[in-house]
């Protein structure tokens, strides 16, 4: 198993830990470090199979997904994510727009496809995560 974990700069606030799966080491990285100055704790995966094992081992917030990988493809994984974790938020990033049409795809959270501009992923991991904490909040008390 292959997952990477960095550290960002103890001064800054850590936000929620992310695992980015893309079999792209170029991409991997330049994401990894997109999101990290973004505050993010960025954990790697190059594979379905690695995503699935830190899935398991370490319970990220959120999973930034690429679908077009070998061996397995990311909506396989997006299912075996979700049977492990059915709360857990999944992000699916690609540079195929054809597939937000394929009804695997419509688990996911959301769905962005690669750009050089982020900020969609960004807008999307941050919507996550308040879905994600409103769902585990415990509820309020009313008063009448």
């Amino acid at each position: 198993m292959s997952i990477y974990q960095h550290q960002t700069d103890s001064r800054e606030p850590q936000r929620p830990p992310i695992l980015l799966v893309d079999d792209e080491a170029n991409q991997r990285e330049m994401y990894k470090r997109r999101l990290e100055r973004a505050g993010y704790q960025v954990h790697l995966a190059e594979s379905a199979q690695a995503a699935v094992e830190a899935v398991q081992s370490q319970r990220p917030e959120v999973v930034v997904l690429d679908i077009a990988m070998p061996e397995r493809d990311g909506l396989t994984a997006l299912y075996e994510l979700l049977d492990i974790d059915p709360s857990l938020p999944v992000i699916i990033n690609t540079a195929y727009p054809a597939y937000a049409d394929n009804f695997l795809a419509w688990a996911a959270d959301a769905y962005v496809e690669k750009s050089v501009d982020i900020s969609p992923l960004l807008d999307a991991i941050e919507q996550a995560l308040t879905r994600s904490s409103a769902s585990t909040s415990p509820p309020t008390a009313r008063t009448a």
